[in-house]
């Protein structure tokens, strides 16, 4: 039945559209590519001492740049259709800068890594390409925040904090089939990133601000199933 469902499969002149090359129950599939985070954020005004403290300008924000990392995730397929997915990759480098009465401000930088379990559900195409959704949870870790030197000798700043992340996370991605054991994917995912930022200041002071990161998180890689 394997020869018949090969012979099946040299349609369409690439030779590979066929349920053949579809996953079954208990296949490990494994990725690693190239993945992007670009922020898609908004913040709250910036502030001294919190919500009764002074604004630093009515239009004052904060923006955070995109960054680029090696992406991996490991999926293990429940059902020929529905898998679990979790998302890794090597921890993602961001500057954060002013915006709005603050824009061009060097504030400083983290660097964050986003672990994402999500379950993913699988569209029966019966050919090589295999279109899926996803929806699961994040949990991103913020480290090594450090304020600018701009920062530091004009306002005397020490330290920076970023408080950890839970969110919601939905994806939308295709793979496509090489053959029984290879496969090439693209990924689009959106996950909900918010933080709460803390500058101090040699004076005591703080300076405070709420930022919704909300990225698109965009992947290509290759991909083993065994």
């Amino acid at each position: 039945m394997k020869k018949i469902g090969a012979s099946a499969c040299l349609v369409v002149g690439v030779g590979l559209s066929c349920s053949v090359f579809a996953y079954e129950a208990g296949d490990w599939i494994v990725r690693a590519g190239v993945t992007q985070v670009a922020p898609d954020e908004s913040s709250s005004v910036v502030s001294v001492n919190g919500d009764n403290g002074a604004a630093l300008g009515t239009q004052s924000g904060v923006s955070v740049d995109t960054n680029e990392q090696l992406g991996l995730n490991i999926q293990y397929m429940l059902s020929k259709q529905l898998g679990i997915e979790l998302l890794a990759a090597t921890p993602f480098k961001h500057k954060i800068s002013g915006s709005g009465d603050l824009a061009g401000l060097d504030i400083g930088e983290t660097k964050q890594l986003p672990p994402t379990l999500s379950a993913v559900y699988y569209f029966d195409t019966h050919s090589a390409l295999m279109p899926y959704l996803g929806a699961g949870i994040n949990y991103t870790a913020f480290f090594d925040e450090k304020p600018s030197a701009t920062l530091k000798s004009a306002l005397g700043a020490n330290k920076m904090d970023l408080d950890n992340s839970f969110g919601f996370a939905v994806q939308v991605g295709v793979d496509y089939k090489i053959n029984n054991q290879w496969l090439v994917n693209a990924s689009v995912r959106k996950i909900d990133i918010e933080t709460d930022a803390a500058i101090d200041l040699n004076n005591g002071d703080k300076v405070d601000v709420n930022v919704d990161i909300d990225p698109f998180v965009y992947t290509l890689s290759v991909g083993y199933v065994f």
